[in-house]
């Protein structure tokens, strides 16, 4: 193996620190904050494991305490709530990061008072950021042993100028670790194709490659879909087929049934846990709305238009595949690919099982819905861009030698490379000078957070200052106030006569509820027509919603006028602002101080 020479070392430290500056311009200059419920949700468990708490939750979810009284045949005890929706291998992974930070010592992460960005959503976007670089390394030499040098470079070039993936890194959620799993298991599958065509023995790779897709599906129970489109490919390519396929799945056995059954079967009865009502999120009205029910079984999926759900939701993936792909010009051109005739049968096979996973993985998310758009939870389709871009990026430069470009005119040859690279990293260059003079800016004041619904410091200082860890709050984003405060907190319920139970249970437990939260997250503009209508998100508690939006007319407080509202009135009886005139409110028990203004 020759050593590179000097044009390669100046080529390589150029990338290097390209990438270096964007890691540092994406984490201290246009990072506002974590920006995803589930993200946040993982970074609290996180801390909680770091703590020595255990699989341990503080967002209480109001249909986990449903299915586990269900199960056991009374409420679990809710400050040692054990989570029961997400998959456990991101929150650990937040767990090591968050232990080497010391992020259990709430006086350490204390926000001071002239910043607005909590230091710990640093931490946990800068492990994403890490798993996001050397995602690109292991494509990098993927790639590099799939086709050569160049396509390698363009596709590494394209991953570091994807606006999208460095969103995914900024918002917490566990995409960048998933890309790096699936990536490496990708690089083993594609040891073993090749040994399987030089006649070699398949099963170390094979199993390799398999422990990393173990490891994909325990960070987001979507990803099984991919396992089975792996599973399917592996036992009609490799031999001996059954036994491969059968080694696969007891694999997966091995690496799943012991987690399923500490973290689901045991607490709740069922195989699924909470996360079995995420299904509501593509075939239902909506998983929040689930979440939210002490009575999420009384629920029903849209099975009548089952097979229309998923067909509308697959149609919609497709209309928005260039955008689910990260916006990369050349990746959706891998379906182009597939029509073309590669003469290593290696090379051809390889696309057919990428087809196969990523078929099955667009079931499941047709199943499972993607309401988010591109940074939604569910989205994989991230996942399979860079190899996806390098057979578009190999089909393109087919194409482009049979032009016979003339030797005057050597210089072109490169050209179409150029021109994807130029059209696919160009929004994000174009907008990096503007994002980092505004980050400058915002700098001076602390920094520009996730607003709206976010904003860290009136949940890590006023709402921390005015609660005990003993109580609870009650609020519609429990994720912050558990992230921010290090507080325990339910989500809303849907309903009067349910938040009168959830106290109840509270009371019981000696952790009573301290008082009601409400964010931008509930009254914002793109719910505003929606609040109000019966059997909607907070059809039943618009005035308990609209709140703030009285608090700033200085109209009397809704809550205070409508009659089926005047108890919780009286029960709560301190209604004022965390945050400016009204846009957090506060309904307490006690007085709050040291509002922001």
């Amino acid at each position: 193996m020759r050593s590179p020479n000097s044009s390669q070392l100046i080529r390589r430290a150029i990338y290097f620190v390209i990438l270096a500056s964007l890691a540092v311009v994406s984490l201290f200059f246009t990072f506002k904050g974590l920006s995803s419920p589930r993200a946040m949700e993982q970074a609290q468990i996180g801390r909680e494991i770091a703590r020595g708490n255990g699989y341990t939750t503080k967002v209480i979810r109001p249909a986990a305490l449903a299915q586990i009284k269900e199960a056991h045949g009374e409420y679990p005890v809710i400050k040692e709530l054990q989570d029961t929706y997400h998959a456990p291998l991101n929150p650990y992974v937040y767990a090591v990061a968050l232990k080497i930070t010391a992020a259990g010592d709430n006086k350490r992460w204390r926000m001071p008072e002239n910043a607005n960005i909590y230091q710990l959503d640093r931490v946990i976007a800068a492990t994403c950021v890490i798993f996001f670089l050397i995602s690109i390394g292991i494509n990098y030499i993927l790639i590099l042993k799939i086709f050569d040098s160049t396509i390698a470079t363009v596709t590494a070039t394209l991953m570091i100028f994807c606006e999208l993936m460095w969103k995914l890194s900024q918002s917490g959620l566990p995409q960048m670790l998933m890309l790096m799993l699936f990536s490496a298991a990708l690089l083993f599958v594609w040891r073993a194709v090749e040994n399987s065509e030089e006649n070699k023995s398949t099963l170390r790779p094979l199993i390799i490659s398999g422990i990393f897709m173990c490891l994909l599906v325990l960070t987001h129970w979507i990803t099984l879909w991919i396992y089975i489109g792996y599973v399917i490919f592996c036992a009609l390519y490799f031999k001996p087929r059954g036994i491969i396929a059968g080694a696969l799945i007891g694999m997966l056995a091995i690496f799943v049934i012991p987690v399923v059954y500490l973290l689901y079967i045991s607490p709740t009865g069922s195989a699924f846990g909470t996360a079995y009502y995420a299904i509501h999120n593509g075939l239902g009205y909506s998983e929040d709305s689930i979440m939210r029910s002490l009575t999420p079984d009384i629920q029903e999926l849209g099975l009548q238009g089952l097979l229309m759900n998923i067909l509308r939701s697959t149609l919609l993936q497709i209309s928005d595949l260039q955008q689910n792909f990260g916006s990369i010009l050349i990746a959706p051109l891998f379906f182009i690919a597939l029509l073309h005739p590669f003469k290593r049968a290696s090379l051809a096979s390889f696309r057919w099982m990428i087809l196969i996973m990523w078929v099955c993985a667009g079931i499941g998310m047709s199943i499972y819905g993607i309401r988010s758009g591109a940074q939604d939870p569910n989205q994989i389709h991230i996942l399979f861009a860079p190899i996806m871009s390098a057979y578009g990026l190999a089909m393109v430069s087919i194409l482009w030698a049979r032009l016979n470009i003339p030797h005057s005119l050597y210089s072109l040859r490169n050209a179409h490379l150029f021109i994807i690279v130029a059209i696919s990293a160009g929004p994000m260059l174009l907008a990096i000078p503007q994002d980092l003079k505004r980050g400058i800016q915002m700098e001076g004041y602390g920094g520009a957070p996730q607003w709206p619904p976010y904003f860290p410091k009136v949940f890590n200082l006023t709402l921390a200052d005015n609660t005990s860890p003993q109580e609870i709050v009650i609020s519609d984003t429990p994720w912050a106030v558990a992230w921010y405060a290090d507080r325990i907190s339910a989500w809303l319920p849907t309903d009067l006569k349910q938040i009168r139970a959830l106290e109840k249970i509270a009371n019981e437990q000696q952790t009573p509820v301290n008082g009601i939260v409400i964010t931008p997250y509930s009254y914002n503009s793109q719910r505003i027509l929606a609040t109000g209508a019966p059997g909607t998100a907070y059809g039943d508690l618009y005035p308990l919603v609209y709140g703030a939006w009285g608090y700033n007319a200085q109209a009397p407080n809704l809550i205070d006028i409508h009659s089926k509202f005047k108890d919780l009135s009286a029960r709560y009886p301190h209604k004022q602002p965390l945050l400016g005139p009204g846009h957090i409110m506060y309904y307490s028990r006690r007085a709050a101080v040291n509002t922001q203004d």
